[in-house]
């Protein structure tokens, strides 16, 4: 039972940080930003500082305390303590949120996204429920028509299509079927894609399968800031969100911002300007992208690399803008290659901004096989960072030296 109440350490994703590279990279759009006030409690940060600046001049003091409250804002939390801090502030902020799904309570859920919350909040917002999700989503969805804000955690992603069609049928189509009586705010969140040999069952991708549900909003974070400040968004929306985590990322470290930060869920980041190309990407993507990238920019190239963060609706503007000006794209996606992110994504593109073009859109996608077992092979299904290299070389040609 001591084992059950600990957080694990899940190396798996330690390790694919480290191999990521670009960790912590700052999130970027964000819409109801504040920063607060400094503390002056005695221990606090502030109070330290005001007491080591005690007769020193206006302009050091002000200095310090600036430091301080820098020091304050760049507080840093793996992924899955970015999501627990979420939904802990959203609880605290509306007594209406309350969470359910397979060992949410006590346990504190598969990746401790809820850990000890049950605590604060009693076992009946930290709703443990049986190993059925087609009951629990059609229990989450009642209650959001009733007034309530749940967060419906899936164990794993794959296991959601067993409540397919609530999700669809009901969660998506209710505020249109009702005529506008009502509304089903909930969250349907949890992790998926390709973790660490952990079988085709537990490697699913269905962002392109909930993609075609009328109703629905898709979202997909992909580090510490943007998880926290989208889940925090997400909670907050009359729509019903699905909110996608990557089994390998949960364990990322960053930067966070504070209770009051909370992103736009249809806006992407610009995660690096460039001119050359624009690489789209979104969750794990994001970092084989940037590992490709910075290699890239030691050959001569100047790649531009946008997290789409938002799969439902796809923020055309910051698109446009970037192809505009490279005229070339590339998108790198671990969904599957027929039917997936991509294909969706390509075709919009290619309706609306043809013209903008210099080169056809190229997809690089995981491979249509169920995903192997064997670590060699399971690499060997979904992108890796040369293939991102080798792409660009090939749409942008030899770099022109700077």
């Amino acid at each position: 039972s001591e084992r059950r109440r600990s957080p694990p350490p899940l190396g798996a994703s330690e390790r694919a940080s480290e191999r990521f590279g670009m960790v912590g990279a700052r999130g970027g759009s964000l819409v109801g930003r504040g920063v607060g006030r400094v503390s002056t409690a005695r221990g606090s940060p502030a109070a330290a500082v005001r007491g080591r600046v005690a007769g020193a001049s206006a302009p050091s003091a002000r200095r310090a305390l600036a430091r301080a409250r820098a020091a304050k804002e760049e507080r840093e939390l793996l992924m899955w303590e970015a999501l627990r801090e979420a939904t802990d502030e959203e609880m605290e902020r509306d007594p209406t949120v309350l969470v359910m799904g397979e060992d949410v309570g006590h346990y504190g859920g598969s990746y401790k996204v809820t850990y000890d919350l049950y605590k604060k909040y009693g076992e009946m917002r930290l709703l443990d429920t049986p190993i059925a999700e087609n009951s629990f989503a059609g229990m989450g969805i009642g209650a959001a028509m009733t007034g309530l804000r749940p967060i419906i955690e899936g164990m794993n992603m794959g296991f959601l299509l067993l409540a397919f069609n609530q999700i669809s049928n009901n969660c998506g189509m209710l505020h249109y079927t009702s005529g506008g009586q009502y509304k089903v705010p909930v969250v349907i969140r949890g992790p998926g894609g390709v973790g660490r040999q952990l079988g085709a069952e537990h490697s699913q991708r269905l962002e392109s399968y909930f993609q075609s549900i009328p109703g629905v909003q898709l979202v997909a974070c992909s580090t510490a800031r943007n998880s926290k400040a989208l889940l925090k968004a997400a909670i907050r929306s009359d729509n019903p969100v699905i909110f996608f985590e990557h089994v390998l990322l949960y364990n990322v470290k960053g930067p966070v911002g504070d209770k009051d930060e909370v992103q736009e869920l249809n806006r992407a980041e610009v995660v690096r300007q460039g001119s050359d190309i624009t690489i789209l990407c979104y969750s794990r993507m994001r970092y084989v992208s940037m590992q490709a990238v910075g290699e890239l920019v030691t050959q001569g190239y100047d790649p531009e690399v946008i997290d789409l963060i938002s799969l439902k609706p796809f923020d055309l503007e910051t698109i446009y803008n970037s192809i505009k000006k490279t005229r070339k794209v590339l998108i790198v996606e671990e969904c599957m290659k027929t039917g997936g992110i991509g294909a969706s994504l390509s075709s919009t593109i290619g309706e609306n901004f043809i013209d903008e073009l210099d080169h056809e859109v190229v997809r690089l996608s995981s491979q249509d096989v169920p995903t192997a077992y064997a670590h060699e092979l399971e690499a060997a299904t979904i992108v890796q960072p040369e293939q991102v290299i080798e792409a660009v070389h090939k749409m942008c040609g030899a770099a022109v030296p700077v």
